[in-house]
């Protein structure tokens, strides 16, 4: 499900589990462990990455369908804990996005310092609203501090998915490279960052940072119950299932 990769004092938590890495329960929990063990075992920076050509499809639909409101609930409290864990990072995170990162695999990224994608036919978006979902406040915000208010209002509204070259245009993302050098571009990076005052470097990243950490230190505070009313709303169940059975019929 995961690859962790120890580069010096950077550690790689490499998603890996096929065919798209979808995020389930399991897999954000395995994230949020990989995190912890690292920072125990004293990584100074973090790496999060896909696979060539795809860094996550987002959100599990087919196993999502499938659960009650209280296993919905379960997931989605697992998604925001996840979101919130790399957000408190008390150390420098890129996101190594090595190919198409719709919805879920893009609100990850939102939360790291920086973003490497692969430059290329890839589409990355928040493209919750086209499956009919909801994005919370707390997500959009994370969006607007890196796109600015009007550029993440035309994105999220639109669940617009953009290629990889008007990501870098519009800040979505910070760097492109070949497909085969994103984590290499993304090691370089925080190899820069690492080789600043540490002092210095880690309390102004905390001030910098001071609005996405507010935003998401209590994760259980957030307001799911609304979020989970908009998931069960008719629209909502109709456009998923019909996404999923669109799944179904790919080769």
């Amino acid at each position: 499900m995961l690859n962790v990769i120890t580069h010096d004092a950077i550690t790689e938590i490499n998603l890996a589990r096929p065919p798209v890495n979808a995020l389930n329960v399991d897999l954000l929990r395995a994230i949020r462990d990989a995190v912890d063990g690292a920072l125990a075992g004293g990584a100074r920076g973090l790496v999060l990455s896909g696979a060539p050509g795809l860094f996550s499809a987002g959100v599990d639909v087919p196993a999502l369908l499938g659960r009650d409101r209280e296993g919905v609930r379960e997931f989605w409290r697992e998604f925001f804990h996840t979101g919130s864990t790399l957000a408190l990072s008390p150390v420098p995170v890129v996101a190594a996005i090595t190919g198409h990162s719709p919805a879920g695999g893009a609100v990850l990224s939102l939360f790291c310092d920086y973003r490497v994608m692969a430059d290329g036919p890839y589409r990355i978006g928040l493209n919750e609203v086209q499956v009919g979902l909801v994005v919370p406040e707390s997500i959009q915000l994370a969006l607007r501090r890196i796109v600015g208010a009007y550029r993440a209002e035309r994105l999220v509204v639109a669940g617009a998915m953009i290629e990889s070259a008007e990501a870098l245009a519009l800040g979505l993302v910070d760097e492109l490279t070949g497909v085969d050098q994103v984590v290499t571009r993304a090691l370089r990076w925080l190899e820069g960052m690492l080789a600043l005052p540490s002092n210095a470097m880690l309390s102004t990243r905390a001030l910098a940072r001071a609005d996405l950490t507010t935003a998401w230190a209590d994760p259980d505070a957030m307001p799911l119950e609304p979020f989970l009313d908009a998931y069960f709303h008719p629209e909502t169940q109709a456009v998923l299932q019909a996404l999923v059975e669109r799944l179904k019929k790919k080769p």
